[in-house]
Formats: C-alpha cells, sequence, structure tokens
C-alpha cells in the first residue's frame, strides 16, 4: 500500500513539473534559453507548421465597450387580441388639439365605439396576423375604424366600397374584381390583401407613416404635390406642414385618437370587447354553384353572419367558378362540410346566367326568361329608366333539366352593362294656314288667314 501511495504521487509531482514548463515556456519568450528542450526539428518535423496553442508578446488590457442592448422576448402570449396589436405598435406618435378633439368625440359616444369594436372581431385576428408577416406597424389594423367603422358593405358618396373604402379604379389597380356576381373590394381577404399592399407601396415612396396615410386618403399625386410646393417654399414637409383638405388633415389624428382609445380605454370612458387571440374564421374550398340561403343553413350559421364574412357575394347564389372558397367561422367549417356531403347529389344552385342577344328593355327581358319585371331588376339590382345592352349577364332562374354550373368566363368576368332609355320627346308642329276665297276682305295678301283668326295647332308624340 505505502509502495502504491509513492508511486501515484511520483506521478503526480511530474505531471505538475511538465505542466510548469509547458505554462512557462508559453509565458516568457527566454524561457527557451534556461530549460532544456527537444529540437522540434529533429524530433517532429511537422511542428513548426502547428500554430502556437497559446499566444505569446505581452499581455494588453481589456478595452472597455457598452453592452448591446438586447430586447427581451415576451414569456407570455397576449392576453387578447387588443394586447397584441398594442404590443406591435410601430408608428410615431402624433400629438396636436386634432388628436384631442377626435379623442373627445369618440369618448363620448361609447356605444358607437362597442359596436364597432363588436363588428371588428370577426376580420381583426386576420388583419393582425397580415400585419405581423409583412412587419408593418400593428395599429394599421385600426385603420377600418376610421375608413369604414369596419362595415364590409360601406359605400361612400364618391363610390369607394368595402372595409378599406377602395375606389373602383384603384380597386382595379390591385387586381380587386369587379363584376356583375362580385365585387372583392369588399371582400375579406382580397381587399386586405390589396390595402397592405397600397399602403407598403405609399410607405416606400415617402418614407413615412403619416404621410402615407395621407395618400390613402387624399392620393399619392397630391400628397407629392404637396411636398413638393413646401419644398419650393422652403418649407416643412411632414404630415402636419402640408396643406391639405380638412379630411385629410382629420385623417391621422382619428387613427392617433383610437389607438389611444384602445391603449386605455378606461381612461376614455369606454370598453372593448373580449376578442380571443385565435383566428375567428377559415376559407372552405367550394365546388358548385349554391345558393347563399342553402350554405348559410347547412354551415348552421345565420344568414347575416355567412354575409357579414362573405361580404363580396351580394346575389343569391355563389358561382364557384369565379368565387371557390368562401369564410366560415372556425367551428361552422367542419358541420359545413358534414352537412354538404349528407346532402347528397341535389341541386345547390337555383341560379344561373343568361345573356341578353340584344338591347331590350328590362320588361321584354323578362318575358324571355319567364321572370317578372320586379323580380329581374332587384335580383340584378338595375335601376329604373335603363335598358339592358346585348351581352349583358344576368341572373335568372335555373331549369331543374339544367345540370352544368356557369362557366368561368362568365362568373369570373360576366358585367351587366346599361344604357340610358331614350327619353319621350315631344314634337309640335303648326297646322296648314287656311285659304281664303269669295269677297272675304283681309290685310295681307291673298291666301293669308284673317288676322282676328288664331292659328289652331296640332301636336302628335314622336318616338325614338
Amino acid at each position: 500500500m505505502k509502495i502504491f501511495t509513492l508511486v501515484c504521487l511520483g506521478s503526480l509531482i511530474w505531471l505538475t513539473g511538465c505542466a510548469s514548463t509547458g505554462l512557462n515556456n508559453a509565458s516568457d519568450p527566454n524561457a527557451g534559453s534556461a530549460a532544456p528542450t527537444v529540437s522540434s526539428a529533429g524530433s517532429d518535423p511537422l511542428a513548426a507548421a502547428r500554430p502556437s496553442l497559446h499566444p505569446g508578446g505581452e499581455l494588453l488590457p481589456i478595452t472597455a465597450t457598452p453592452a448591446t442592448s438586447q430586447v427581451v422576448a415576451q414569456l407570455l402570449p397576449p392576453a387578447d387580441l387588443w394586447e397584441r396589436i398594442r404590443r406591435g405598435y410601430g408608428m410615431p406618435d402624433l400629438e396636436n388639439n386634432l388628436v384631442h378633439d377626435r379623442e373627445l368625440w369618440y369618448s363620448s359616444r361609447p356605444d358607437y365605439i362597442l359596436r364597432m369594436t363588436e363588428r371588428s372581431r370577426k376580420y381583426l385576428f386576420h388583419i393582425v396576423e397580415e400585419l405581423e408577416r409583412r412587419n408593418m406597424p400593428s395599429e394599421l389594423a385600426l385603420l377600418p375604424f376610421i375608413e369604414s367603422a369596419f362595415n364590409p358593405q360601406a359605400v361612400s358618396s364618391a363610390k369607394a366600397a368595402g372595409m378599406w373604402q377602395f375606389m373602383p379604379a384603384t380597386g382595379k389597380t390591385f387586381e380587386l374584381k369587379q363584376n356583375a356576381f362580385r365585387d372583392d373590394r369588399r371582400d375579406v381577404l382580397a381587399s386586405t390583401r390589396a390595402a397592405l399592399d397600397y399602403l407598403q407601396k405609399l410607405y416606400t415612396m415617402f418614407g413615412d407613416w403619416q404621410l402615407a396615410l395621407a395618400a390613402y386618403n387624399w392620393g399619392e399625386g397630391s400628397v407629392s404635390r404637396a411636398i413638393a410646393k413646401n419644398q419650393r417654399a422652403g418649407l416643412g414637409t411632414a404630415y402636419t406642414d402640408l396643406n391639405m383638405p380638412m379630411e385629410t388633415r382629420f385623417y391621422v389624428p382619428k387613427l392617433q385618437a383610437m389607438k389611444n382609445i384602445v391603449s386605455h380605454p378606461q381612461a376614455f370612458n369606454s370598453s372593448l370587447p373580449h376578442i380571443e387571440n385565435h383566428p375567428f374564421f377559415q376559407t372552405v374550398d367550394i365546388k358548385r354553384d349554391i345558393d347563399v340561403a342553402l350554405a348559410a343553413k347547412l354551415a348552421e350559421v345565420s344568414l347575416e353572419d355567412f354575409k357579414a364574412l362573405n361580404p363580396s357575394a351580394s346575389r343569391p347564389v355563389i358561382l364557384a367558378a369565379g368565387t371557390p372558397q368562401i369564410l366560415l367561422p372556425w367551428d361552422n367549417a367542419v358541420i359545413f362540410q358534414s352537412n354538404l356531403e349528407a346532402y347528397g347529389g341535389g341541386r345547390l344552385a337555383s341560379w344561373t346566367v343568361w345573356l341578353a342577344p340584344s338591347t331590350m328593355k328590362p320588361a321584354d327581358a323578362a318575358k324571355r326568361v319567364g321572370m317578372t319585371e320586379q323580380a329581374l331588376r332587384s335580383v340584378n339590382n338595375i335601376p329604373p329608366r335603363v335598358v339592358i345592352k346585348a351581352g349583358s349577364s344576368l341572373l335568372v332562374p335555373r331549369s331543374t333539366h339544367l345540370e352544368t354550373d356557369v362557366a368561368v368566363h362568365l362568373a369570373d368576368n360576366g358585367q351587366l352593362s346599361l344604357a340610358a332609355l331614350a327619353p319621350v320627346k315631344r314634337a309640335s308642329r303648326k297646322a296648314g294656314k287656311p285659304v281664303l276665297h269669295g269677297k272675304a276682305k283681309s290685310q295681307g295678301k291673298p291666301g293669308t288667314q284673317l288676322a282676328r283668326n288664331k292659328p289652331a295647332k296640332a301636336t302628335h308624340i314622336a318616338k325614338r
């Protein structure tokens, strides 16, 4: 046992000496002349090529540098969707009297705030998801409050439509279909995609979210001209510096006021409904034309709720070739699929499309398709005092013998073209003048009417 202990102790001392020698040689450049070394060229020809395991030279002090600030990740998910929006704010706050004015306006109408926010629960999660996916400020999710009070069926006096209030021409620029059977300016998914595309384009143009919002409301050309005018005059070019219409001047303050209310609702005498941080709807594919009322019935949702999620379907039927997807509440999508399968091969659509063969009055078209004029006008939104132009696509009752659905070129591009009815023209002419015979005297030439007799008039109606 003693022998074993001595052997271990000797080995430990030997290892310690080896370690000390290595450290001394590494830290002291002169140590090589005082301690015996093995020639690297003689015993290990690769040693000279290997890099040194320890740095040489004098020790240098470490330079002090400030630590980089790191964002602390949130460990808990947002309690609801409002909190998720608050966490994603990314626009500079605007503080002026117009903001305070709008805060007072909204806070004095808590019922209006509650109705708007209740209406938004169907769409808000999708908008926030899209904003985060594009790395855009989350307060832009509040913009439909300003545009339409989150009403996808809203139409302005200038013909802007939908939740994001697209004008017809701007909608076409951003590939929003507008035909006889659907208007994508009202579609939840399509209009949100187009609105965020447009806002990103405007932000790229102006490099400022407030100017981008002004351009969304006023037009990019108008904002560009206002900026150029201020530049020529040596004035500022921020949102608050520009001369703009009153509607646009209040536009960003309205959004800022809504942002402040969402941030601190109690401070503004408002309450926000609880909206879960969870999708409200999901998309469901449809492969056949189907009546809107039947689709709502199979999904077991009210017709009002179905139309709120599918506001672009303004007709009583959804044409699968043009609208291959519908939106349904999250839990009702599976119910719809199950009920649709159980429905069997029965007819799903009671409407089809008829092309007007020539220009005709609505009454004549109604006779051709076996409808009353009132019914034809109602289902196709035909106003009074117009004629239907040749080639127009009209929704008409579907024959029980017709098995094929509406073709793609009609469902996706059908248009209803109307022209003003030619006005009834009333024309008048004077009756022929009588010729006097015999001895009757007159101050005029022979053959003229007596001055005391009024000329007779005859009228007739000329139609074109």
